[in-house]
């Protein structure tokens, strides 16, 4: 019997990722907002280990084959982790260059704190849709309106569910988004196919959090009067502010929109705000390199260490303080260290078959449309707990379903638009999840902090289960050769 053909048993390729969860159900309540820095990393690794002893034990895995599947998964995260450095860096330079002080500032002239929720969720739908990328819209808008937020009075949960409600809604709907194009061709699903198709969902799910964060706004909303002036008269005081500074995000948004790959775009947009912060703030880097005379080593050494590494501004205002205080590219090291070891995790379940084993489960129940939706929703949610990464959790699932969907005369893109209402917006939910941890770094606000207060996120799997159990736009056929490229043909079989 070759390896391939090892299959586990689903009890027994369950024990990993109940492990997994039993002792990240111990790590976060003991270490709390400290449970990033070695505490969840050692829980994979142990997951990880697990899973290895059952493979090479009672189904005789060679070390080698694990050892492969953990290198292929580190390796499709390379470009994440260069990312999220060059997030690093941008959190850094547009700091302490003045763009996000510039940016917080006039937000607190322009925007109405009433409506500020339901503000926040907006522009970061329409930032995300042109941008296509969520992680972008959150490192960059994302950050500054979370200030504005603070200086309103509102708690950090409320404000990055905006964010992150928001940007995903806009990343979902894309057309330049990675994860709506990864969807759409796994599912064999015209792209603009797709996202018509995804609005049947996806509007109704952000109209309901609209409703909720305009709401929670006009109650909240005069909290924080006193503090957003003292906030904008401290941010003026203690950095140059200048409408110059917009060319910073403006000229990124350009980049952007020209398709320039990511990483080039970050990396520019550091550069720039950099550049900017010589220029703007010079008395910045005596406070960074404190002790010395403003020249070219100071300079030097100052916008280095604004890149790579922490930084902290008196202002005579804790709150204020924390709020500019800078992390770096060394501010992502526990997050990246964190994706390595879940991309170990993801690596060993795929390599050992267990996550094929798992997702048997979920299949067997799958008969007519809103079993089929169930079940991919479920298995959704399973692949991104267990491989911790969405892009990987969209080719699973897709894959997955895809022949089945077909054999039972379901559309594929009932499938796509599922697959996106599942993988994509919870990616962010999950704590040891890429997408879970890398916005909880970027923001500051830990997952479990803000998952409550992300009702996009949370509704759209719901949503996506109503519309089924509804049936509205649902078709099927009764042979295995239906779709959408069908119609007619499905109406009459129907």
């Amino acid at each position: 019997m070759s390896e391939k053909t090892k299959i586990p048993a689903p009890v027994v390729a369950l024990i990993p990722l109940i492990i997994l969860v039993g002792l990240l159900a111990m790590v976060i309540p003991t270490f709390g907002s400290d449970a990033l820095s070695g505490g969840s990393q050692v829980s994979l690794l142990v997951a990880s280990a697990v899973c290895v002893g059952i493979a090479m034990i009672k189904y005789n895995y060679k070390w080698t084959t694990l050892e492969e599947g953990m290198a292929k998964n580190i390796k499709k995260v390379t470009p994440a982790i260069i990312i999220l450095l060059l997030i690093g860096a941008i959190s850094g330079t547009w700091m302490l260059s003045g763009v996000v002080p510039t940016l917080i500032s006039y937000g607190l002239q322009t925007l109405t704190p009433r409506f500020f929720l339901a503000s926040c969720c907006i522009i970061c739908a329409i930032v995300s849709v042109i941008t296509g990328s969520s992680w972008t819209t959150i490192a960059t808008i994302g950050v500054a309106l979370l200030g504005i937020g603070k200086a309103l009075g509102f708690e950090t949960g409320w404000i990055a569910g905006a964010i992150i409600s928001g940007a995903y809604f806009g990343d979902k709907i894309s057309p330049l988004s990675d994860t709506t194009v990864l969807a759409s061709s796994t599912t064999g699903t015209k792209l603009f196919t797709h996202i018509r198709y995804m609005l049947i969902t996806t509007v109704p799910s952000m109209i309901l959090a609209l409703i909720i964060f305009t709401v929670a706004g006009i109650s909240m909303g005069n909290t924080g009067e006193g503090q957003s002036e003292l906030f904008a008269e401290t941010l003026a005081q203690k950095f140059n502010l200048s409408p110059w500074l917009l060319l910073v995000p403006l000229v990124t948004a350009i980049l952007i929109i020209v398709k320039l790959p990511t990483i080039i775009t970050l990396f520019i947009s550091s550069v720039i705000a950099a550049v900017c912060m010589l220029i703007f703030q010079p008395h910045i880097l005596l406070q960074i390199v404190p002790g010395e005379s403003l020249g070219f080593t100071t300079a030097f050494k100052a916008t280095m260490t604004s890149i790579f590494g922490s930084t902290s501004l008196s202002t005579g205002h804790p709150e204020i303080d924390a709020l500019v205080a800078t992390r770096g590219m060394r501010g992502m090291l526990d997050t990246i260290w964190l994706i390595i070891c879940a991309m170990c995790f993801g690596g060993v379940m795929s390599a050992s078959n267990m996550i094929r084993s798992s997702t048997d489960l979920f299949v067997r129940f799958v008969h007519k449309p809103k079993s089929a939706v169930c079940s991919t929703v479920g298995a959704g949610l399973f692949f991104n707990a267990c491989t911790a990464d969405q892009y990987l959790s969209i080719i699973l699932t897709g894959n997955l379903f895809k022949e089945l969907y077909h054999n039972r005369g379901l559309e594929s893109r009932l499938l796509s638009r599922t697959v996106e209402d599942s993988v994509t917006v919870t990616s962010v939910l999950i704590p040891w999840n890429s997408c879970g941890m890398t916005q909880a770094t970027v923001l500051g606000v830990s997952t479990l902090t803000y998952l409550p207060y992300c009702f996009f996120n949370l509704l759209s799997p719901l949503m996506s289960i109503l519309v089924a159990f509804i049936g509205f736009k649902i078709k099927q056929g009764i042979s295995s050769g239906l779709s959408e490229e069908n119609p007619e043909e499905v109406k009459q079989a129907a």
